[in-house]
């Protein structure tokens, strides 16, 4: 028996589409021994995912083909030519898969151990005690153990990171030969992160196992590959073993991914620069238990008793994992959410002003939301999203000085104004959030809050973002609130940073002193996490 479980030789993946053949994957050779690790790495559209699901022939044929001479061979046998009966004893079985969303991935309509036993009975036959028994050594496994009285929880009821363990239990239920773990950390907090990858580490060695990693995040790559290979438009540019690739990269496309993640640090505020927007006492609770009259007896304290001050030209990082209130805070602030304590912009005290005497100064303060995929209209051009503002805050305007606006602010963020005509789903993720971030700056705004503007965005995009956030501060004096759990990004944008964890600060300074020398032990461990990723 070969000493390599997968090889893919010569691979190529077309799919037909109402404009003509898409060439996906062009010509991908690589291969993966036993208890190897080999990470495909690129940016969106490299052909990473394709490639890993055509191991498993699960891309929708006969839309999608490969060409002749194409090879995927499994211990030795050739997959490409085998009917769906006989991959279906292969998937779960022999291959196991970790999808990139948890969320899309499992069944909403099903329980935890029906999902997880439904792998053991259906390649195993085994009976409903015998799988119960394997789906609770299966939580145990994967770190799960307070999830055995809950078997019949659904998927919405799990965090991101319960759910992503979920399906690493469904994927190792089998004592797959090969783990294809396509993305399996984007969506998590750095500490979840952490966790998640030194899971993977300790069960391929426990079982012996090998590992097809498919993610852009590099830090990722360099803590957990052995071997790496890296796309780019369908084409495999270089394969090397990871410490010779990260310090001696061959191809010019992988010098330009591993020197262009978010670095530096955020320009010196002037020290003449007044504030803008303060905070005192900022508390969000939200009903939790109401008695029989319908009053609120207990609350969830979303923000408990936060402080801000931002100047102008200044960014305010606020860190911490998901559920710590961050994104609550940043719309208490602007007003989005209701609150009580004092908040105070350009010296007017805010905190009691309504919906109507807020209006005036909407266009003063603005928000860019996570994800540009949902936060855009799909039905809008981009002329409109950009205007849309324009037209409720400046009624006086042309249609002329519209579009005049439109123009600069596509300028200002590095698009082309001749694509203003065009609609959301015909850009990528980065020119989506470059298109969200034109409509905040549009309206000239003195004060924006950043809502994990970078996490949905590749490592060499999240760059730009971050190198196009800083121009526009330097270039408008903008102040920013920068949310996010991406440690690096913040530390490239920030002047000072806050520290959340359960609705309340527990640490906040200085960006450098916060980084350099944190002082709470739940500070440390999102900066070891988040900077280090040690995985044992």
């Amino acid at each position: 028996m070969t000493d390599k479980i997968l090889e893919i030789k010569n691979l190529h993946v077309e799919f037909k589409t109402p404009s003509g053949d898409f060439h996906a994957v062009k010509g991908v050779s690589l291969d993966i021994t036993r208890g190897q690790t080999v990470a495909i790495v690129g940016e969106s559209g490299s052909g990473k995912s394709v490639t890993a699901l055509s191991a498993m022939k699960l891309l929708p044929y006969p839309a999608a083909y490969h060409r002749e001479g194409s090879s995927i061979l499994f211990e030795g046998e050739e997959l490409l030519n085998k009917g769906e009966s006989y991959m279906r004893t292969i998937r779960g079985q022999q291959i196991g898969m970790i999808f990139q969303e948890p969320q899309s991935a499992l069944n909403p309509l099903h329980t935890i151990d029906k999902q997880i036993g439904e792998v053991l009975k259906i390649h195993q036959g085994m009976s409903k005690n015998k799988a119960r028994a394997r789906v609770l050594e299966l939580l145990d496994m994967v770190g799960l153990p307070n999830i055995k009285t809950r078997l019949k929880a659904y998927p919405h009821e799990l965090s991101g990171g319960q759910k992503q363990r979920v399906m690493i239990a469904m994927a190792l239920a089998n004592n797959p030969e090969l783990l294809i773990a396509d993305e399996p950390t984007t969506a998590l907090d750095v500490t979840v992160q952490a966790q998640i990858l030194e899971l993977l580490e300790d069960l391929k060695k426990q079982l012996n196992m090998s590992l097809l990693l498919i993610t852009h995040d590099l830090s990722v790559v360099e803590k957990m590959a052995d071997k790496v290979c890296v796309m780019r438009h369908g084409e495999l540019l270089e394969t090397n073993n990871a410490k010779t690739l990260f310090k001696k990269p061959r191809h010019e496309y992988t010098k330009m991914l591993l020197s262009t993640q978010p670095n530096g640090t955020a320009r010196a505020v002037k020290t003449t620069a007044k504030t803008l927007i303060s905070g005192n006492d900022i508390k969000v609770h939200f009903p939790n238990k109401k008695n029989f009259f319908g009053k609120a007896i207990s609350h969830i304290k979303a923000v408990d008793g936060i402080n801000i001050n931002i100047a102008r030209g200044e960014t305010l990082g606020v860190v911490g994992e998901s559920g710590s209130g961050k994104t609550t805070l940043g719309l208490a602030v602007i007003k989005l959410l209701a609150s009580t304590g004092d908040i105070t912009f350009d010296g007017q005290n805010i905190s009691d002003l309504g919906r109507k005497d807020m209006r005036p100064l909407r266009s003063h303060m603005q928000i860019v939301f996570q994800d540009p995929y949902a936060s855009l209209s799909p039905r809008m051009s981009i002329a409109q999203i950009i205007s849309e503002g324009l037209k409720l805050h400046k009624t006086n305007l042309s249609n002329d000085e519209l579009d005049d606006m439109v123009v600069k602010a596509l300028e200002d963020v590095h698009m082309n104004p001749d694509t203003r005509h065009r609609y959301p789903h015909e850009f990528s993720g980065g020119q989506r959030q470059r298109i969200a971030i034109a409509r905040a700056v549009v309206l000239a705004p003195e004060f924006i809050v950043l809502d994990e503007p970078t996490s949905a965005l590749d490592v060499s995009v999240q760059a730009e973002i971050v190198d196009l956030l800083r121009e526009l501060q330097d270039k408008h004096n903008l102040s920013y609130m920068f949310i996010s759990h991406d440690l690096r990004v913040v530390r490239a944008m920030s002047h000072k940073i806050l520290v959340m964890k359960d609705g309340k600060v527990i640490e906040s300074g200085k960006s450098e002193d916060i980084f350099n020398n944190p002082t709470h032990e739940y500070t440390k461990t999102l900066i070891n996490a988040a900077m280090n990723l040690k995985v044992a």
